[in-house]
């Protein structure tokens, strides 16, 4: 993120020992678009120009180099938060996901929102990279489900109400998606837009593969007991009283959810229970089969 310094770029690629991990988005693209936009409308640039700030084009053009990086010189490359359509292409789904040099990510929210959206949220779907068009949407979505996307994330990033209610170039970009993502998930196998089983591979399971994560992402005897619990029949409204995210909102404030989170369970404790947090001590530091 940020480097596109080519002597750089080929410096990383080329000594890395470990997987990179990279936010892809050509930053002169964007400084370019902005210029225009600022030209054009001043500091009434809108949120709905943001897709086209951080347009398709910025993106792929990011996205692209770091493959080609990557293929060169045979690093090992995950792609976090993919946000079109085109840069779907740039993964492979022929091969099983343990022999993958290159991976790819979605989030949450770039599989629920849309350009469309903008409306009536305006900066509080402000993320980088910037929510798109349907099109891109439904794009992402059939891409984890063939393959192509191997994991599904969240980049939480709980900016206060304050900080998003400025004026569009002020307010920064970002949201609180931990709570609501597996609900979100939930809401696409209630539609008949994924499976159970896909939910959990595409969370857990390819989660811990991709990353070589020890003891996590499965069901197993050893393993910690990582561990959710849920009604799937009983709806959930988000509201400003059940939002547990210390910056008092939701992306998905009023939208009623399918399913209900009963019991979490972190590292073998129960970490949430009854609509709070239980602060048990439950985090453990990961460790690594490499």
């Amino acid at each position: 993120m940020l480097v596109d310094n080519e002597r750089s770029l080929e410096a990383i690629f080329s000594q890395a020992p470990t997987l990179i991990a990279t936010h892809c988005e050509d930053e002169a693209t964007i400084q370019a678009n902005l210029a225009a936009y600022k030209e054009k409308y001043g500091e009434q640039v809108s949120i709905e120009m943001h897709p086209l700030i951080r347009s398709a084009e910025a993106c792929y053009l990011s996205s692209s180099k770091a493959v080609e990086l990557a293929k060169k010189n045979n690093t090992r490359l995950h792609i976090l938060h993919i946000s079109t359509a085109r840069e779907t292409a740039l993964f492979q789904n022929d091969i099983p996901l343990e022999q993958k040099r290159i991976t790819a990510e979605a989030c949450i929210h770039h599989l629920w929102f849309s350009d469309e959206d903008y409306k009536t949220k305006g900066n509080y779907i402000k993320w980088n990279p910037a929510v798109k068009t349907a099109n891109d949407r439904d794009a992402i979505l059939k891409a984890v489900l063939d393959g192509h996307i191997d994991v599904i994330a969240t980049d939480h990033a709980p900016h206060t109400i304050e900080e998003k209610e400025q004026p569009y170039l002020q307010a920064p970009s970002g949201g609180p998606l931990v709570q609501h993502a597996l609900q979100a998930l939930l809401d696409l196998v209630k539609q008949g837009k994924m499976t159970l089983e896909q939910l959990v591979q595409k969370t857990a399971h390819n989660t811990a593969t991709l990353f070589q994560i020890e003891q996590r992402g499965f069901i197993r005897e050893g393993y910690w007991a990582d561990l959710v619990l849920v009604d799937l029949n009983k709806p959930y409204t988000v509201n400003k009283n059940n939002i547990l995210s210390k910056c008092g909102w939701s992306p998905f404030e009023n939208h009623t959810f399918s399913s209900t989170i009963e019991h979490t369970l972190v590292s073998g404790n129960l970490a949430y229970t009854a609509g709070k947090i239980v602060e048990v001590g439950s985090g453990h530091r990961l460790l690594f089969n490499r």
